[in-house]
């Protein structure tokens, strides 16, 4: 049973991985570019979430809209004046950018008054409450998690079956050229897809707040993301999603049963063996090139 409860806190955690990695692998696959900033939107949307609940009033479903149409302009602004410009620039440039963006996200939260690098706890209806099933007990926190990501990750796979708009971000990143040549307009698509990553992370900000709190440092849970991407395979979003549950299952486990110390290396582990057995990850598409 302690072994299930275990399983059910990791799925839980590797969901929120899984939704980060989700962002990594939208934004790969439609510029080529890693978003290494992609914790700190989630941090973002905490703080945003945090002050909606507060500072305005505003009830939960409320709160998880404002996080996410805040930081879905600032992934949305970040694309056009910050990375727009640099595109065509070398990979390691871009990649820096996203970095620094990061830095500097900190920075200015923390240089806030009333937020510094204090935590804050975000006020959420089911928080304390547990569910019973036989000898499980499940807290509330989890569920929600886990049912508000497999919800999202359904509107996610609507959006680019059966719209216009996710079809046309398909074929963009399958060949950005050839979309544009084919009348679909690129630039404005790719700074909708960093909008939609930006708001995903967002999402996984205020489902962590009631396990983490909230405070400037939660960005750096990315790292931990990033891994989950790489064993998914870059170029899939239901990879992502798989990954970060892979991650969030070895996590717990080995938080439990190991000494102490292996439960933040397990998930590199994790990717050092996914490397040498299957590079290209569960899902990856296997490239070549012609010579």
């Amino acid at each position: 049973m302690q072994f299930i409860q275990l399983v059910i806190s990791g799925l839980a955690q590797g969901c929120i991985y899984g939704l980060i990695a989700l962002g990594f692998v939208l934004i790969y696959k439609a510029t080529e570019t890693v978003n290494f900033a992609q914790g700190e939107l989630l941090m973002i949307g905490g703080f945003a979430g945090l002050f909606a609940a507060t500072t305005l009033g505003m009830p939960y479903w409320a709160v998880i809209i404002v996080a996410m149409a805040v930081t879905a302009l600032i992934g949305f602004l970040n694309e056009r004046i910050i990375l727009r410009p640099i595109l065509g620039q070398s990979a390691v440039a871009i990649v820096m950018v996203t970095i620094g963006f990061g830095y500097m996200a900190r920075g200015l939260v923390t240089m806030i008054p009333v937020i510094g690098t204090d935590t804050h706890s975000l006020p959420v209806p089911f928080r304390g409450e547990v569910f019973r099933f036989g000898g499980l007990v499940i807290s509330a926190e989890h569920l929600v998690i886990i049912a508000v990501t497999v919800v999202l990750c359904g509107l996610l796979a609507a959006l680019f079956r059966y719209t216009k708009i996710g079809i046309a971000m398909q074929a963009m990143s399958q060949n950005q050229l050839a979309a544009y040549y084919m009348g679909i307009p690129v630039k404005r698509l790719s700074s909708l897809i960093w909008a939609i990553s930006a708001a995903v992370a967002a999402i996984a900000g205020i489902l962590l707040a009631p396990l983490t709190f909230i405070h400037a440092n939660m960005g750096f849970i990315g790292i931990k993301a990033f891994p989950a991407a790489v064993i998914g395979g870059f170029t899939s979003l239901p990879g992502a999603i798989v990954g970060g549950l892979i991650i969030g299952i070895v996590e717990s486990l080995a938080g439990f049963y190991l000494m102490e110390g292996f439960k933040d290396a397990a998930p590199f582990m994790v990717v050092l063996a996914m490397l040498v057995l299957k590079p290209n990850g569960l899902f990856g598409e296997r490239l070549a090139k012609k010579v």
